[in-house]
């Protein structure tokens, strides 16, 4: 018998309204509450843990598409409506969970890793969910719906995201991006793939609020995390956490949050591992925001009773430089499921904490130093046992961030460099040489 996997939007407040994954909403027509996906759970159990664990398993190491995509590995689990045919995937997913051996033992941690999504196509974890959009487009357009473009706003790694998966798919991307407020390297990665991008003055909030506007015409798809559909995808890097460590779940994940769409998506891929037995505990949940944009740190600080939006500062960690974040309540609900915790990170703790790593063998993001500065404090605090594994979630690729390492090491930001490695200038002279690399070693002796 042909199992009946399946998925639906459901009302995410639970009033009860459900509409079809391949329906054009993104918010609950009855209540005005954001929507998230639900799937037949009873299908899914049919097949035990220790048969999923092994169909997982089996799909890693081939090459069966599209199954060899971190996500789409777990397409029962993901997005069952989209045929194969229709799937837009780059193999994304699956990416280095990286043993910080090193950084570990400098701040007292006996098992640090790092989960290094920013090691993907476009070089940020945004690929994992823009597969599962631009497919189910891809879907919705071979059954005849007229959509036209999928547009987004963007703090610059969204925009990259669907930049290249539009391409491939062959469907026009709209991406709205906050002007001055992106690096050039994630600017240029629309430009390359063919986007129309709109740079407008303003910062994200702005491009969210405009983009909302456009999209009411269904046929400009929505691509932005307010779309459920992006969670889905997301939500694997949790599964894939557990999966690389052989099925055990890890004490802390700790997450850098703007938006606070991956809080809610890995919350989520661990509760479905839970209820369908793969998984018997839950890991605490650490969710890290830049002090210059930090609107769930001060909700917390509340026990969650007061959110108030807010206008965000200019931060070095621009991908979270967000002050009216779209997945708020469901990031909410996750914490308190996952015995959260929320810390903030001044600007030059964020920064102070990527170059730590770098010197460890990384090349972080700025948004992985935030939650690697959190981390820091709330082992200071006490908060994390030294003899917890603990899984960083590093969002992006170090390279698409490359500016703001340039001008700590040449003492260029705004705040002054605690281990600047300045390159030393040197006659082409064998002697000279010699003294510089003496000097060196001394020094780190």
């Amino acid at each position: 018998m042909v199992p009946n996997y399946s998925s639906w939007f459901e009302c995410f407040a639970g009033c009860g309204e459900k509409y079809s994954i391949k329906e054009v909403e993104y918010l609950c027509r009855k209540c005005g509450a954001l929507l998230q996906v639900s799937h037949n759970m009873a299908e899914l159990k049919k097949t035990s843990a220790d048969q999923w664990k092994e169909i997982f398993r089996a799909r890693k190491q081939g090459n069966e598409w599209p199954y060899g995509s971190g996500v789409w590995s777990k397409k029962e689990w993901v997005c069952p409506e989209v045929s194969s045919e229709n799937v837009v995937s780059m193999y994304e997913g699956e990416s280095n969970l990286f043993w910080a051996d090193r950084l570990g033992k400098q701040i007292g941690l006996k098992n640090l890793w790092i989960k290094l999504c920013g090691n993907s196509h476009t070089g940020s974890f945004k690929d994992l969910g823009m597969t599962v959009l631009v497919s189910v487009v891809k879907q919705m357009i071979a059954e005849g719906k007229n959509i036209r473009a999928v547009a987004c706003a963007s703090t610059g790694d969204t925009s990259a995201a669907l930049a290249a998966y539009c391409a491939a798919a062959g469907i026009m991307p709209i991406v709205f991006l906050p002007k001055n407020k992106v690096s050039i390297e994630q600017l240029i990665q629309p430009i390359a793939n063919g986007a129309l991008v709109i740079s407008l003055k303003t910062d994200f909030d702005g491009c969210m609020k405009l983009v909302r506007e456009i999209t009411k015409n269904d046929e400009i798809y929505l691509a932005n995390s307010m779309n459920s559909l992006r969670i889905e995808g997301q939500k694997t890097v949790g599964i894939e956490i557990v999966q690389q460590f052989d099925w055990q779940v890890p004490d802390v994940v700790v997450i850098p949050g703007g938006n606070l769409g991956n809080v809610s998506a890995l919350g989520k891929g661990f509760l479905m591992m839970e209820e369908l037995g793969l998984i018997n505990k839950r890991p605490q949940i650490i969710a890290a925001q830049a002090k210059n944009a930090n609107p769930l740190y001060r909700a917390y600080k509340t026990g969650f009773k007061k959110f108030k939006p807010i206008k965000a500062k200019t931060t070095i960690a621009s991908a979270i430089q967000i002050g009216d974040p779209v997945s708020y309540e469901k990031a909410v609900a996750v914490l308190k499921q996952f015995n959260g915790v929320v810390e903030e990170a001044s600007e030059s703790e964020l920064v102070e904490a990527s170059v730590m790593a770098d010197r460890t063998g990384m090349y972080s993001c700025p948004h992985t130093g935030v939650a690697l500065a959190a981390l820091f404090k709330l082992l200071k605090k006490k908060v994390i046992s030294k003899d917890a594994t603990v899984v960083v979630v590093s969002t992006a690729h170090g390279l698409k961030f490359s500016d703001f390492k340039y001008k700590y090491h040449l003492n260029k930001l705004n705040f002054k460099s605690k281990n600047p490695n300045v390159p030393v200038e040197a006659e082409p002279k064998l002697s000279a040489i010699l003294k510089i690399i003496d000097k060196r070693l001394k020094k780190s002796a």
